[in-house]
């Protein structure tokens, strides 16, 4: 007979999600049961960004070896340790991973269930030889990867996110399906570690970002070596003895791309069609759990969050939407997701950061705006870093309200920390105008794109007639 558990708080996925609202109840001393069938820590830590930015951590460090010729130093090409290097991922992995462990939540006070999860009706889920009916449930049971319809693919040895870090030598040639941030970040990592990659791209690359700032990266990429074909498609795969071979045609014919290993990085899928919703009333689709801006489900007792959530897909969107939620089910307290404070961020070398709305998204919401571009190039800390190519872009609105920023610039994921608090507490540019930035820092580029904003204050007759007024006063 089935043990019947009867907690507060029934969490679904031990991701980052699920476990920061296991976490953050239990602290409170609520009772919380966690169900997980696999690894705990999820898609972040054993698949995505932990594993994947131990990578291009170890691929920027390859190409400061292969570029400090421009310092001064004589380093010469840089020898990669493929299996060493499978063996720093997994090290750093297995350091973060008791963080996230059964042993750390049982320890809090949550109760965790390895098992997998199914609704049996709308107040029940059943887990192993339990069934767990709890006051409140939250689904946080993220994405796996998306498999394109391509012809032949089932008949191809191919990788995801989820098993490419399991690999223990460098591919010779990498063909990447896929040039969204994971694409991107990939190729240009294994580029670096001295693969051949092409990416090939149905759309644009980076299509969800600005043209402008992507643009950025894009070059960069190209020029390292990487082979992109956008707005291509891709008619069909085989297996030809060690090598994968894709047939493709965009605008310029059909050709062929081979090469020894094949990264599917085509996006994501929700991971919920074995949770029996139909049987508690939850409505969902292909893209996801369905919730409204407090992200409730259909079913009132029951909350989806993160990527099952169907929207943004980043490790801190989970957690953002797990202080949504507690918000509301241990405090009674209202609350909707904004995903205009949402940063955004693709790990490609130079790096690109956004928050807020596009330019675009401005216009077509606001009608006129102000937009203002500084060329990271001007600022004194790129000169002494080599650093080439990059901009920062600043949407603002009535009253100099910051409406949006995106910058494409080494390290711009750490840029963009103060422009999501500017955002997200809507800060004005004369705001900003008013703090000292420390020089010299790559930083200060936001600093000196708003005074230029305000430069033209100088040259109005006006402000020259009240300055001029002002000097008979001593």
């Amino acid at each position: 007979m089935a043990k019947v558990i009867n907690p507060d708080i029934c969490v679904i996925g031990g991701g980052a999600a699920g476990l920061s609202v296991a976490a953050g109840a239990a602290a409170f001393g609520v009772p919380v049961v966690l169900i997980e069938r696999g690894t705990m820590g999820g898609d972040c830590l054993n698949h995505g960004c932990v594993p994947s930015k131990t990578l291009i951590a170890v691929a920027r460090h390859a190409q400061a070896i292969r570029m400090a010729g421009r310092f001064g130093l004589a380093a010469g090409q840089p020898v990669v340790d493929y299996q060493r290097l499978h063996a720093r991922i997994h090290e750093v992995i297995a350091g973060i991973a008791p963080h996230d462990s059964v042993e750390r939540f049982t320890g809090l006070g949550v109760e965790v269930l390895q098992s997998s999860a199914r609704f049996v009706d709308e107040n029940t889920v059943a887990a192993g030889d339990h069934l767990v009916r709890a006051r409140r449930f939250v689904v946080a049971t993220g994405s796996s990867p998306a498999i394109p319809d391509i012809p032949g693919l089932d008949k191809v040895s191919f990788l995801t996110n989820e098993t490419l870090f399991d690999l223990t030598r460098l591919p010779a040639h990498l063909i990447i399906v896929g040039a969204g941030p994971v694409g991107i970040e990939m190729a240009q990592a294994y580029r670096r570690l001295g693969a051949g990659v092409t990416v090939i791209e149905s759309r644009r690359a980076l299509s969800d970002a600005d043209p402008e700032l992507s643009s950025i990266a894009i070059a960069a990429l190209r020029h390292g070596g990487v082979v992109l074909h956008e707005a291509t498609t891709i008619l069909g795969a085989e297996q030809d003895g060690g090598r994968v071979v894709l047939r493709c045609e965009n605008g310029g014919g059909v050709f062929q791309v081979e090469g020894s290993d094949l990264l599917i990085a085509a996006g994501r899928r929700p991971n919920h069609a074995s949770l029996g919703l139909a049987a508690a009333g939850i409505d969902h689709n292909a893209k996801g759990i369905e919730v409204g801006p407090n992200l409730r489900t259909s079913n009132r007792r029951v909350y989806a969050i993160g990527d099952v959530a169907g929207g943004l897909q980043f490790t801190h969107v989970a957690s953002y939407h797990a202080r949504l939620v507690l918000q509301q089910m241990l405090f009674r307290l209202p609350a909707r997701e904004d995903r205009t404070i949402v940063p955004k961020v693709t790990y490609s070398d130079p790096e690109i950061a956004e928050v807020g709305l596009s330019e675009t998204e401005a216009r077509e919401k606001f009608g006129a705006v102000d937009v203002i571009r500084t060329d990271l190039a001007a600022g004194d800390r790129a000169r002494t870093d080599g650093v080439e190519a990059g901009v920062i872009k600043i949407v603002a609105g009535r009253r100099g309200r910051i409406l949006g920023v995106g910058i494409a610039a080494p390290g711009a994921g750490e840029l963009i920390n103060m422009w999501s608090l500017a955002v997200a507490n809507g800060m004005t540019l004369k705001q900003v105008r008013g703090y000292v930035a420390p020089y010299p820092t790559l930083s200060e580029i936001g600093k000196q794109a708003v005074i230029s904003y305000y430069a033209p204050l100088a040259r109005k007759a006006v402000v020259r007639s009240a300055i001029r007024a002002l000097r008979y006063f001593g």
